[in-house]
């Protein structure tokens, strides 16, 4: 019995050591390897398959990267899978994790760790000071609506162009927080559930307040410069985001440039040549009702 288990244990440790290496480029099989929630024994659960889509063509480069919630809840021996998947997969990029619980245990070469809430935008800032302009961001971190817009309103702009930012649990967007005794005796003792009574997503697919609606109101501000809208002052999201995508539970956002000009418009107005051609001196000639939409063009 002890020779079959020291055998296991040889087998543990060489799978240890040479599974990183041979798939140290499918996504799909390192998240198998490290137990992050992307992976089932097919390999195309959740998200590795999209994040190798958007990671294949920059996994060599020298990056920095940002997570938000190093997993594990409050035990601060518990988590990091990702981290080392990231480690991993990027073979020449650094990598920082953000938790609100003390995860140090978890740094080593290329893995930095800071302790804080994404709901604290001094906290933020100061992270930012320390690491530099980032490559990639991703928020996996409380998944409460609030939280998640106020850490894409102040890392956002800490990007590089080209930079990309990914929102993973969406889902919560949906799911009102739940109150009331039987929830609470449902979920006691449960980190998970317990954390489920305040993310403050609802019922109301059009609630402006949750992280989802926040992102779709993102997409129009992608076409800014077609606003027939005299006046009209862009936001720094509808000038540096220049892609966005959208899977089950997931958004995945790209910043640059995004100001391209358009072939019919100029400053949110008709171009002069057009309104000469129509015989007008402005666009207010055309009898449009600006007025009634006008709450709509104030942006974030």
């Amino acid at each position: 019995m002890m020779f079959v288990q020291h055998l296991q244990k040889i087998n543990q440790n060489i799978q240890q050591y040479f599974f990183p290496l041979i798939y140290k480029d499918n996504l799909k099989k390192l998240a198998l390897f490290y137990s992050t929630k992307w992976g089932d024994e097919s390999g195309e659960h959740l998200y590795a398959q999209h994040y190798e889509k958007h990671f294949a063509h920059i996994r060599n480069k020298q990056l920095k990267i940002l997570e938000i919630g190093i997993g594990g809840y409050d035990n601060p021996s518990e988590g990091g899978s990702s981290l080392k998947l990231w480690k991993t997969y990027f073979p020449n990029s650094m990598i920082y994790g953000i938790d609100i619980v003390d995860k140090k245990a978890f740094e080593e070469d290329r893995i930095k760790i800071f302790q804080g809430s994404q709901d604290d935008e001094h906290f933020l800032k100061n992270v930012i000071a320390e690491t530099g302009e980032l490559d990639i961001i991703i928020d996996d971190g409380s998944h409460i609506n609030q939280h998640v817009i106020k850490s894409f309103k102040t890392l956002f702009p800490a990007l590089k162009d080209g930079g990309i930012y990914i929102v993973e649990d969406t889902h919560t967007s949906y799911w009102p927080s739940l109150v009331g005794e039987r929830w609470f005796n449902f979920g006691k003792g449960n980190v998970y559930l317990e954390s489920l009574a305040n993310v403050g997503g609802s019922l109301d697919l059009n609630n402006p307040q949750t992280s989802i609606n926040f992102f779709k109101r993102l997409i129009d501000g992608l076409n800014h410069e077609e606003f027939l809208f005299p006046g009209y002052v862009p936001s720094y999201f509808d000038t540096h985001i220049v892609a966005m995508h959208f899977y089950h539970n997931l958004v995945i956002l790209y910043k640059g440039n995004n100001i391209e000009g358009s072939n019919i418009l100029e400053n949110n107005t008709l171009q002069p040549y057009i309104l000469e051609a129509m015989g007008l001196n402005s666009v207010n000639e055309l009898g449009l009702d600006f007025d009634s939409v006008a709450h709509q063009y104030v942006r974030d």
